[in-house]
């Protein structure tokens, strides 16, 4: 929390701190509303707290009555018509409260916390399908599937090719479908999950520091600013700030084999923190400190 919020200070960047239904079970949501309580009195920016794949109405409801101020409806697995009833009942509930609601249409591969999709049963945003759920539900962003994929593993060898340098490089995001989407909900806030850059010098850190992450690949950085430069609104990170902590705190235990104190290990590692989301907010999501 504070590595991220010291950077968009520094940028004066609003911003949405995100908890996944793992998280939030692993921190307990009381401290989680703390900890960003605090932040908004130590920075002055506006912050909204984000349920990120909820999977439940009763998830939903609990962070909505404990102080979220936007919640996740992930009901992409269920057929369209369950994923439009579920998503309105949450929606009904959380605009009677203030609370603005993000949903899912299309299926994203990979494993985040609960969420686990095999490649087999991930499947594509259908554009013809966002009018219809957008006008039913009353969501107020949408979350698609254009080719991003969970965690740091987020493509198959096979399914890459490797550039000039030996690297592995992704499949390329489909446009095609972010465009034709954009034109039937125009100015509508889209959203892109599984969209980690996996920085591969943290990849390379936590490797030559004990690791073992062969192949951890993630979406270019210049895919991911145009994006952002049309209809998408947020883009989810959670893959590059885990890698950086963890790649820090190896090297660091590497560096200094007889510290044990936390305070030391961690200072670092949030400072890296801090540098990766201020070149996020700055390079990929075009953050010009006006905000």
């Amino acid at each position: 929390v504070q590595g991220i919020t010291e950077a968009a200070r520094e940028v004066n960047a609003p911003l949405i701190l995100q908890v996944s239904k793992g998280a939030r079970a692993y921190a307990n949501h009381t401290y989680l509303i703390k900890l960003v309580e605090a932040a908004i009195i130590e920075t002055g920016l506006p912050i909204c707290l984000h349920l990120d794949h909820g999977d439940s109405f009763d998830i939903c409801k609990s962070c909505i009555d404990g102080g979220f101020t936007s919640v996740m409806i992930d009901a992409s697995s269920k057929p369209f018509e369950e994923n439009i009833e579920l998503t309105r009942k949450v929606v009904e509930y959380a605009h009677d409260h203030g609370v603005v609601v993000e949903a899912e249409l299309g299926a994203l591969a990979g494993i985040e916390d609960d969420v686990q999709v095999s490649a087999e049963e991930s499947h594509y945003t259908r554009p013809e399908e966002v009018e219809e759920f957008v006008s039913k539900t009353g969501c107020d962003s949408l979350a698609i599937a254009i080719g991003t994929s969970h965690g740091a593993y987020k493509f198959t060898a096979a399914q890459c090719t490797r550039n000039e340098k030996g690297e592995l490089v992704p499949p390329p995001l489909r446009f095609d479908i972010l465009d034709e989407v954009s034109k039937r909900l125009p100015g509508f806030p889209i959203v892109l999950h599984g969209s980690s850059s996996v920085p591969q010098e943290y990849v390379k850190m936590i490797n030559e520091n004990g690791g073992k992450m062969p192949d951890a690949v993630g979406i270019p950085e210049a895919e991911l600013r145009q994006a952002a430069r049309g209809a998408v609104c947020k883009i989810n990170i959670d893959s590059d700030l885990r890698l950086a902590m963890t790649g820090t705190i190896r090297k660091f235990f590497a560096e200094h084999p007889d510290k044990f104190d936390p305070r030391e290990y961690l200072k670092p590692a949030r400072a890296n923190i801090k540098e990766l989301v201020k070149h996020k907010l700055i390079d990929v999501l075009g953050c010009d400190g006006k905000a």
